[in-house]
């Protein structure tokens, strides 16, 4: 299955459940309208397809993942039209980030700007050794608008994430693998086909525990230890209950590999 309606952004759904969104706005990804359109249109297919566990980002343009916000439309806009462009933007990126499904992003060349927020949104973030990263928007008079100044301090802390913004540097793949900004470090080029491989496993396993993993994990930002340990125990008795847990225990004790929806 192929997205036709905008040629920003194409995808296709494999029979595992794997949709690969792929980015394929020359020169460099920017993210303008077109492949903010684009993004929605794709994650339309996959809550319409029903059957999507994981999907995979990657780029078809080589040296760049996304090189950010689309300058040159912002531009020529007012400030009425500007705040309209972020908040399509940011819908795009929360609706990413907000979604039952895993997402992971698979990074070669730069992300830079609204493509290291684009790659932040996503679930999990795999980088290729030449891979660089960086929120940049402070050399525009700017700052990340698009979730950066929210999603980066959660995942590398307060004070790496003020050194990448405030000083606009570009941070290379080993040290963004070092500080927890991307989850696996692989060999220049592989970075797609190891997202893939990533993908394959993360589809035999448990959805429904999966997104309860991801939700009490994401609640241990925002809740004090003692409500986040509840928190924690009512997931894991929803899943017992009304989840795949009976399977899995079933499939366990009878030594053979569970049947997961």
């Amino acid at each position: 299955m192929t997205g036709t309606d905008t040629p920003a952004v194409t995808w296709n759904i494999a029979e595992s459940g794997i949709m690969t969104i792929t980015l394929r706005r020359r020169p460099a990804n920017a993210l303008g309208p077109a492949i903010i359109e684009g993004i929605g249109a794709a994650l339309d297919a996959a809550d319409a397809a029903g059957n999507i566990k994981v999907a995979v980002v990657v780029s078809d343009i080589p040296g760049f993942f996304a090189a950010g916000a689309d300058i040159k439309h912002m531009q020529g806009v007012d400030a009425e039209s500007f705040t309209a462009y972020g908040d399509r933007l940011r819908g795009a990126l929360d609706r990413l980030a907000g979604s039952d499904r895993i997402t992971i992003a698979a990074v070669e060349g730069v992300a830079l700007g609204g493509g290291l927020e684009l790659a932040m949104a996503c679930t999990l973030r795999v980088g290729g050794a030449a891979a660089r990263f960086g929120l940049p928007e402070v050399e525009l008079g700017l700052i990340p608008g698009a979730g950066g100044t929210q999603r980066l301090p959660r995942l590398v802390g307060r004070g790496r994430a003020l050194d990448i913004m405030l000083s606009a540097r570009q941070v290379p793949a080993q040290e963004a693998y070092a500080i927890g900004l991307i989850d696996r470090l692989v060999a220049d080029g592989r970075a797609a086909a190891a997202a893939l491989e990533l993908a394959t496993d993360l589809c035999e396993k448990s959805l429904p525990a999966q997104q309860a993993v991801i939700r009490t994990v994401d609640a241990a930002f925002d809740l004090p230890l003692e409500e986040g340990l509840r928190y924690e125990v009512e997931q894991e008795q929803q899943l017992f209950e009304h989840g795949e847990a009976k399977e899995g225990l079933t499939a366990f004790l009878e030594k053979r590999a569970p049947r997961f929806a």
